[in-house]
């Protein structure tokens, strides 16, 4: 039995339809070892309190499945680099709740897009973006939730599609180690950096170590992609379907330097092809 078979964390994004230990139980059931879910509606500004119930039933839902690895991921309206004043601040509001239900449920990780610019610059863009994550690490001093800033592909006036940008948010933010990167395959891939083989995977990683540092890597989004390197558009594909393929995935999973790091699916049709894009991944990772 392979290490990456025996230590390997890996999942997907499971939907919390029946309550939010659904995504844990679920997940369980279709054989994850790590779990990302939306602790709220990702298309609302506002939601409710967590109820001492909910939280409690999610703790259970961990405690029985053994599923301990757990990441969640923020709305999809948030823009935390926006030039408008009022959907910044609603930004930052909302993002706060997001910390706040994560460190109630004991997530470690809150997974963000990084913003777009707009109609403003990519240079303001990133500056509004390190002021309103330095003031939501402020807001939540003490928490041990951290903020995962996700590499994006660059579609539209996007922020996270160079390496560099993340690093200027983490310097902005004074390097806190409640900052942590996710890595997503497709995003990176159509971004321009290849990570086709082992080889071009490794010099990637490398790159990435010298601008981010691979202490900061927290989370892996494991998706292919429709779209060719370079493209900047953001399409998933199913596991070996698409763009990146197979070999990919193959290296990703065997390289020695990700081995702790959990693996998550985002990929499209998730009622029934999570399952079949999970048995990929592990038969990857087995060898096959």
């Amino acid at each position: 039995m392979s290490t990456a078979q025996t230590t390997r964390l890996i999942g997907a994004h499971m939907p919390t339809t029946g309550g939010l230990h659904k995504a844990i139980t679920s997940g369980h059931e279709i054989g994850c070892t790590a779990v990302q879910l939306f602790t709220a509606s990702p298309r609302q500004w506002r939601s409710r309190p967590l109820t001492q119930e909910e939280i409690e039933a999610f703790a259970r839902a961990r405690e029985e499945t053994g599923i301990s690895a757990v990441i969640s991921h923020d709305s999809y309206l948030i823009n935390l680099a926006a030039p408008n004043a009022d959907i910044l601040q609603r930004s930052r509001e909302a993002f706060l709740e997001e910390l706040q239900r994560a460190e109630a449920l004991h997530i470690p990780w809150v997974v963000t897009h990084m913003g777009a610019y707009l109609n403003s610059s990519e240079e303001e863009g990133l500056a509004v973006l390190g002021e309103s994550v330095r003031l939501l690490l402020e807001q939540t001093a003490g928490m041990k939730v951290g903020i995962a800033l996700e590499t994006t592909a660059g579609q539209g006036t996007n922020l996270g599609y160079r390496f560099e940008h993340l690093a200027c948010i983490i310097d902005s933010a004074g390097g806190s180690e409640r900052l942590g990167v996710c890595f997503d395959t497709c995003h990176v891939f159509v971004a321009g950096y290849d990570i086709r083989t082992a080889d071009a995977l490794s010099a990637t990683l490398d790159a990435f170590d010298r601008i981010i540092g691979l202490d900061r890597l927290k989370v892996i989004h494991v998706n292919d992609a429709k779209k060719p390197l370079g493209s900047r558009v953001d399409r998933h594909e199913h596991i070996g379907d698409g763009e990146l393929g197979n070999e990919t995935f193959r290296a990703l999973l065997h390289e020695p330097r990700l081995l702790h790091v959990p693996v998550i699916l985002e990929t499209p049709e998730a009622e029934t092809m999570h399952a079949v894009n999970l048995q990929r991944l592990k038969a990857l990772m087995n060898g096959s």
